[in-house]
């Protein structure tokens, strides 16, 4: 069952470039990727979560896992919309639930599930030690 927007705690719009496209004329599947990263770090940011202050302290968040289930294609030109989601999951992992919306239809395009750790000089960080994260998900 798809989410209605009011759900999502998230959102941030887009359009498709010519240059993402692949031969037959769609967004290339690793595209999405970046589309999906850019709105899961404008969301961090809007949170106040600076990567280059944590990264100083030694603290780096990083993904270790995406899942992503493909629906329907995006083409040059096409307006879409990413939204996201966010929850921990035990004292390590946070979740990002993320969905693709193609516009104005608002059909759904991709869905991708992304597991995010903290790393402090190498080594796993309870995300509750991470100045800002305590407060998220």
């Amino acid at each position: 069952m798809q989410q209605q927007t009011s759900d999502y705690k998230y959102e941030l719009g887009f359009s498709v470039r010519d240059y993402e496209c692949d031969l037959q004329g769609i967004v290339n599947n690793s595209v999405y990727l970046n589309y999906f990263e850019h709105a899961r770090h404008a969301f961090l940011i809007g949170e106040n979560i600076d990567f280059a202050k944590l990264h100083t302290e030694g603290i780096d968040l990083v993904v270790s896992r995406i899942e992503v289930d493909y629906k329907l294609s995006l083409t040059s030109a096409d307006e879409f919309v990413v939204r996201l989601n966010i929850h921990k999951e035990g004292l390590l992992k946070l979740i990002f639930e993320q969905d693709i919306f193609k516009l104005p239809e608002n059909r759904l395009v991709a869905h991708a599930k992304v597991i995010g750790v903290g790393l402090k000089n190498g080594r796993p960080v309870r995300l509750d030690d991470i100045p800002g994260l305590k407060e998220l998900g």
